[in-house]
């Protein structure tokens, strides 16, 4: 007799699945209905020498039946199912998440990376993450679109290619990269140690979260991202909008843990054959109790192997593909370029993750490599953080090994300072570390760097895995003063885990928008913390910036000066001014705009000009805000309108008038070079100045 518990919910689930009625299956078996009856009621089970047949007639495999798990799903069984559009004819015009970044490999990479250590499992071994670009050609890439069934996608995607949106947009390029160059990227990001796609398909968990949702974060310990936004990253570096997974379970689900997989299409709303859709559809085996709907499958090897999605590594973790990746800024398009860029990324963002001591390890270890129809195009090699920033690397493995000093006696010397930071009191009135403020020790680093450095004195904020929230230059610094690179440990990243350090990573998580890219005053920090949550992060940095004017006050550079008698070189230390002068550069005041109905911004503009001798001439450049990367410039329509203090140049610049301390400006934007639609965009107006022709 089978021992295991369940076997009737099994056996149920099974038979429901199969749409198999137990007298049918009796028959099949070749047992009574009456026995059949008696299994999916739980009053007996089948004895061991039935159990074979049992399996042959649901079509599993002797261990599914054994193990009461879920079987694998037959490839011939897998749909794309596609949301209905509702019915009040409402649309949508794409995930509006995915306009939160640029469609970049620079922010993909690094969205993929922090979410990947979020999700880290054991706490003795780093996150492996790897990044496999895989152009695929000819007849590897017939098969694989056929393994994806393109032919029940592509009618979908061509009547969603809408030329006049910014999603249809980029459907219309992918459509006709595609045909043109009969060739197609696949961009695979895998990670292991860690916890993989846990949960049920539709409620609560991790997997509802990542396939289903969006805009729905729950990370734990109040570590990574608060937005749930990350995860767009991935469908905006997709030409169509088109992710695929394989995960390796934490805790199994249904008997099993390997190759849960599931796929999920991104598109505007567009309508086929008289039936409007809504715009998302799943892949997947259709769901018998959700009208059209597809559940994720357990996948057997060969299946994995025909989507470019089998793992290497039993290790718990998540696969995910990238169906006609690309970089939408354009920087990088061949492979070779998009392998230098995904490069750069993780290294620059998550060097001091990849940087271990001699007491503990590091937390991360990321490899990049390319393939063209299976042959190397790059070496799949790891990214070593020392490559990508030597100088800081070093500090933060002084730091972890125990060695940092109190005063700089060589350039490899990392100094080490304690940095207050206040914590507010929770609108809620649970606060970790007890009641009221909570006070936490955040660390500064601070080592010299040499004279090749392109950007010495900066300050490198982090938090709990080490990644790099923001790089800033610091100011009004000791003159004479040795050149330098700090970073700011702060909450988990110390090392410590005690309450106070914990109270700080749910305060910067609070402070840090979207794009994880500064600590300041968030929506979500207003209505998290009593008044005084801004105030809190303006000391914390200014602390953070007074400790290094202190820590390099007597620490001046002496490398060419340290021979020749004393008194002459004490002659030579000069004393810091009190403050630093500030650069003059003319700057936007106040901008006052609105959409017009003919869909264009309409701008005024005030501009701050610095004292000068002569007139200043500049080209203002209107630019429509992304969450993350470079901001999107847009033309002018037509010449812009002095109104105070200035007048046109012929090439178009504006010449202010010698002396003018402010002057005022109108211009139109041109709809064509919109990115977007004005009513969905925020729009800057930057003054660089104007070539000199123009004087």
């Amino acid at each position: 007799m089978l021992v295991a518990q369940g076997f009737n919910m099994w056996l149920g689930e099974m038979l429901r699945r199969r749409d198999m009625s137990q007298k049918d299956f009796a028959a099949l078996v070749g047992v009574t209905p009456a026995a059949v009856n008696a299994w999916v009621n739980g009053r007996s089970e089948p004895r061991y020498e039935k159990i074979e047949a049992l399996a042959s007639a649901l079509g599993v495999t002797v261990a599914d039946a054994i193990s009461r798990r879920q079987p694998a799903a037959d490839r011939s069984e897998l749909e794309w199912l596609f949301q209905r559009a509702p019915e009040d004819g409402s649309r949508s015009g794409g995930n509006v998440a995915a306009y939160a970044f640029a469609a970049n490999l620079d922010v993909l990479a690094r969205e993929a990376t922090q979410n990947s250590l979020d999700e880290r499992l054991l706490d003795d071994r780093p996150v492996e993450v790897r990044f496999l670009l895989h152009e695929l050609t000819g007849r590897r890439l017939q098969d694989f679109l056929s393994a994806l069934r393109w032919d029940s996608l592509e009618g979908h995607v061509r009547q969603a290619a809408n030329p006049g949106q910014k999603a249809g947009r980029v459907l219309v390029d992918g459509l006709n990269e595609l045909k043109r160059t009969e060739r197609l990227v696949l961009l695979r990001i895998d990670d292991y140690n860690a916890s993989g796609l846990t949960g049920p398909d539709y409620e609560d968990g991790r997997f509802a979260r990542v396939i289903r949702r969006t805009l729905d974060s729950d990370k734990a310990g109040g570590q990574g991202g608060s937005y749930g936004l990350g995860k767009a990253a991935l469908w905006g570096a997709s030409r169509f909008g088109l992710v695929l997974v394989n995960s390796t379970l934490s805790e199994p689900r249904e008997g099993r843990a390997q190759g849960r997989m599931a796929g999920r299409l991104d598109l505007p709303w567009h309508r086929l054959d008289d039936l409007d859709f809504a715009g998302p559809a799943w892949f997947g085996e259709p769901d018998q109790d959700r009208a059209n709907t597809a559940r994720s499958w357990w996948s057997d090897a060969a299946t994995a192997e025909s989507l470019y999605l089998q793992r290497d590594d039993p290790a718990p973790g998540t696969s995910f593909l990238v169906v006609g990746a690309y970089d939408g800024s354009g920087s990088a398009e061949s492979l070779e370029e998009m392998d230098a860029q995904l490069r750069k990324s993780v290294g620059s963002n998550f060097w001091a993750s990849m940087v271990g001591g001699e007491r503990t390890g590091p937390i991360l270890r990321a490899l990049v490599g390319a393939r063209r129809d299976g042959r190397p195009v790059t070496v799949e090699s790891e990214i070593d953080p020392h490559e990508y920033e030597p100088v800081r690397a070093r500090a933060v493995q002084a730091f972890l090994d125990g060695r940092t000093v109190e005063a700089l006696t060589s350039r490899d010397d990392v100094l080490q300072a304690p940095i207050p930071l206040k914590i507010p009191e929770l609108k809620s009135g649970v606060q970790a570390g007890g009641g009221g403020h909570v006070s936490h020790e955040a660390v500064l680093l601070l080592t010299p760097t040499d004279e090749q450095d392109p950007k010495p004195d900066q300050l490198t904020y982090m938090r709990s895995s080490r990644m790099s929230v923001r790089n800033r230059r610091v100011g009004d610094l000791p003159l004479g003063h040795r050149r330098f690179q700090a970073v700011l440990l702060a909450g988990l990243a110390t090392g410590r885990a005690d309450p106070a350090a914990v109270a700080a990573e749910q305060f910067l998580r609070a402070a840090e928008p979207p794009e994880h890219n500064d600590w300041t005053n968030t929506e979500d920090l207003t209505a998290t913390y009593v008044r005084g949550a801004r105030q809190s992060l303006l000391n914390f940095k200014k602390a953070a910036d007074q400790a290094i004017r202190d820590l390099l006050r007597g620490q001046e550079d002496d490398s060419d000066i340290d021979e020749g008698p004393q008194v002459l070189r004490d002659l030579l230390v000069l004393s810091a001014p009190r403050k630093a002068r500030a650069q003059g550069y003319p700057t936007v005041q106040a901008v006052d705009g609105h959409v017009s109905d003919s869909g264009a911004w309409q701008l005024r503009v005030t501009v701050k000009l610095p004292e000068r001798a002569e007139s200043w001439v500049l080209a203002p450049v209107a630019r429509f805000v992304v969450r993350s990367g470079s901001n999107i410039a847009v033309r002018w329509a037509g010449t812009l309108v002095p109104e105070r203090d200035c007048e046109l140049t012929r090439e178009g610049n504006l010449r202010f008038r010698q002396g003018a301390r402010r002057g005022v400006f109108r211009g139109v934007t041109d709809m064509t070079s919109h990115p977007v639609k004005a009513l969905m965009s925020c729009v800057e107006v930057d003054v660089p100045r104007a070539e000199e022709q123009d004087r």
